[in-house]
């Protein structure tokens, strides 16, 4: 019974971590949207696409890899919705990167559903939170 007292001892620390985490899901959410030209809801929701989909999804996976790091590597609630902030930020850079410097038609190609559009910002995305993760390791 101790062991699982014990193993236990940390769910209240687990419980705010997550919570702070979900809500930044939300907040990264609303910031994505205001960064992108398209909007990524209407197009998954209404027109069920699959390229505005597979984008937003990597976003979705690149932050929540970030924040990952940003979790593992905190010393308190204070630095850890700090560093939050920062992947933000960075993962709102690299959409901004991938729109002005290598694709710079990014936008209108997924709100067409060119699938390759999508898939190449997820990629992005995700490279951009391993990045991400991996520099928050301070």
């Amino acid at each position: 019974m101790d062991t699982i007292i014990q193993s236990l001892a940390g769910l209240d620390n687990f419980a705010l971590y997550f919570v702070i985490s979900v809500a930044f899901l939300f907040v990264f959410k609303i910031v994505y949207a205001m960064v992108t030209p398209h909007d990524e809801w209407k197009l998954v929701k209404e027109e069920q696409n699959v390229a505005a989909a597979t984008g937003f999804g990597g976003a979705l996976i690149g932050f929540a890899i970030a924040l990952s790091g940003a979790a593992s590597n905190a010393v308190s609630i204070v630095d850890f919705a700090l560093w939050g902030v920062i992947a933000i930020v960075a993962q709102s850079f690299a959409f901004a990167l991938l729109r002005f410097t290598f694709m710079p038609k990014i936008a209108e190609r997924i709100n067409n559903n060119e699938v390759s559009a999508g898939i190449m910002l997820a990629a992005m995305s995700v490279a951009v939170g391993l990045l991400n993760a991996a520099c928050m390791t301070y």
